[in-house]
C-alpha cells in the first residue's frame, strides 16, 4: 500500500524501485532508534519530515511478549492512523503528505509516513523553560494551560491516548512573533504520534499515564497549585473542586506516577507544589 502524490511517486521511482530511493533520502536526522529513523528533508522548494520504519526484529517482539508489555510499534501505520484520527476530532497536528507499507513479516515490515514541516513553531518545553525565574502574565499562562488541557481532554474523550504526552510534544504557533502571542488566539499542535493507541474508550490507566507525563514534564517550570487546579477543571470539563473530589483515584495515580518519573529521571524530589 502506497499513498503519495503522483509527482512524488514519479520522482522516487516508486513503481520500479519501491521504497528504496525514498528510504535513502538525505537530511538531518532528528531521532533514530532500532528499526526507525526520523529526518527532515527538502523536496522541491519545501521541507518535510519523514519517519521510516524497517522493522523492530523478532527479538524486540518476543521480549515484549515475555515481559507482558504492550506490543512494540511495528510500522508507521500507527502514526498515519493517529494523524487522521486527530484531524477528524479537531486537534491540530502534522499534515500528511503520504504514507506506505509493505511486507507481511511483523518483524521486518517496511513503512513510512511523510508530513509537511510545521513552520514557525516552538515546543512548550523550550518556550516555558524559563518560566520559573521569568513567569509570563497570569492571563497568558492560564490561557495556555487551558489549551493544553483541552487537547488532552479531547483525545481521551475520543478513544486516544498518546503514551508520550510530554510538553515537548505540544508545539506552539509563533507565526506572529514569540513575544506577540495573543492569549485569545493560542494555537497548539500535537506531534510525535507513533505510539498513539486508539480504542472505542480510553482506559483510566492510560489517561492517567498521559496526564502524569504532562505533569512530570512541567514540574520545573514554576507552576503553582492554582495552575494545576485550573488544568484539572478544564480536563474534566467541570470546576477544579469537582474534578479533584470526584476523581480522587485518578489524580492519585497521576501524582504518584509523575513523582516517580521525576525521581527516576533527576534522582531527587520534585518541587513541593503537589
Amino acid at each position: 500500500m502506497i499513498v503519495l502524490p503522483r509527482e512524488w511517486k514519479e520522482y522516487w521511482n516508486i513503481e520500479k524501485k519501491g521504497f528504496e530511493q525514498l528510504f535513502n533520502v538525505k537530511g538531518p536526522v532528528y531521532s533514530e532508534n532500532i528499526g526507525r529513523k526520523t529526518l527532515r528533508f527538502k523536496f522541491g522548494e519545501k521541507y518535510y519530515f519523514g519517519k521510516f520504519h524497517t522493522g523492530v526484529g523478532w527479538k524486540k517482539i518476543i521480549k515484549n511478549i515475555l515481559q507482558f508489555r504492550s506490543p512494540p510499534v511495528l510500522s508507521a501505520q500507527n502514526e498515519w492512523r493517529a494523524i487522521k484520527k486527530l484531524e477528524s476530532i479537531g486537534v491540530d497536528t502534522m499534515r500528511l503528505v503520504g504514507y506506505g507499507k509493505r511486507g507481511c513479516n511483523p518483524a521486518k515490515i517496511h513503512s513510512f509516513v511523510v508530513t509537511h514541516e510545521l513552520k514557525n513553531t516552538v515546543s512548550l518545553e523550550k518556550y516555558c523553560r524559563n518560566w520559573a525565574s521569568s513567569p509570563p502574565s497570569e492571563a497568558f499562562k492560564a490561557a495556555l494551560i487551558t489549551e493544553v488541557a483541552k487537547i488532552a481532554r479531547t483525545i481521551h474523550e475520543n478513544g486516544l491516548n498518546h503514551r508520550d504526552l510530554y510538553i515537548c510534544h505540544y508545539l506552539l504557533d509563533i507565526s506572529n512573533g514569540i513575544k506577540s502571542i495573543d492569549p485569545k488566539k493560542i494555537h497548539l499542535y500535537l506531534i510525535d504520534l507513533h505510539r498513539v493507541q486508539i480504542r472505542p474508550r480510553t482506559p483510566l490507566r492510560w489517561r492517567a499515564k498521559d496526564i502524569s507525563a504532562l505533569l512530570f514534564s512541567s514540574m520545573d517550570i514554576g507552576l503553582t497549585k492554582k495552575d494545576l487546579l485550573l488544568f484539572a477543571g478544564i480536563y474534566h470539563n467541570t470546576t477544579p473542586t469537582k474534578s479533584i473530589n470526584e476523581n480522587k483515584f485518578f489524580w492519585w495515580l497521576v501524582k504518584r506516577r509523575a513523582i516517580n518519573l521525576y525521581k527516576k529521571e533527576f534522582k531527587k524530589e520534585p518541587p513541593p507544589i503537589l
